[in-house]
């Protein structure tokens, strides 16, 4: 007779929802694993891993940011969804194909072990952690990138330390994007954008 081990499993919920419904008031599901339900407090933006690292590095204002998987997904006020292709198309990125996807209402994404804890044992590769992490506190919103509005912390720019402007991190996040996309294409060799050419 064969004895075989159960698969391991992810444990179902190290604290992490219950941190993030209590300390952030964020709307969490159990796991395995624990998801943070968008479109409520916030909604996110998200792009490959490459375009990611890249925006981050050339100091680029964000709201919280997290990696998960091959992306790294951007806070941003909600609503922010409903208005990116709108938004793209007028900043001149329209009809570009981009890797910029946007989460709104009615979505989730992996929530990271909250700031300060390691990621649960057993966690699988790729799993979701905080690169710059939300503070404490219930008030995410005066912190994510958003149009700016007459009267908000930080309108315009967010040179004031208030939240960063939204239109200027979409632009820089397309930017990234379609520039990653650039060298990965150029890195696959020009065999591959080779066309036959056409002759009438």
């Amino acid at each position: 007779m064969a004895f075989t081990l159960p698969v391991p499993r992810v444990p179902f919920d190290d604290g992490s929802a219950r941190w993030y419904r209590n300390e952030l008031g964020w709307a969490a599901a159990e796991g395995p694993p624990v998801r943070l339900t968008t479109g409520l407090r916030f909604d996110v933006l998200g792009l490959p891993a490459d375009a990611g690292r890249a925006l981050l590095r050339f100091g680029v204002r964000t709201g919280p940011v997290a990696r998960a998987g091959d992306g790294v997904l951007l806070l941003v006020a909600a609503g922010t969804a409903e208005e990116l292709p709108s938004l793209l198309d007028w900043l001149e990125w329209g009809g570009i194909r981009l890797e910029l996807s946007a989460l709104g209402r009615g979505g989730s994404v992996p929530a990271p072990a909250p700031p300060g804890r390691a990621a649960p044992a057993g966690a699988p590769p790729g799993a979701a952690v905080w690169l710059r992490p939300p503070k404490p506190g219930r008030e995410v919103e005066p912190s994510l990138p958003a149009f700016g509005a007459p009267g908000r912390a930080g309108a315009g720019s967010g040179d004031d330390g208030g939240a960063p402007d939204l239109v200027r991190l979409v632009d820089a996040a397309a930017n990234a994007c379609h520039r990653a996309r650039l060298m990965r294409t150029g890195a696959a060799g020009p065999h591959t954008r080779a066309q036959p050419l056409a002759f009438s």
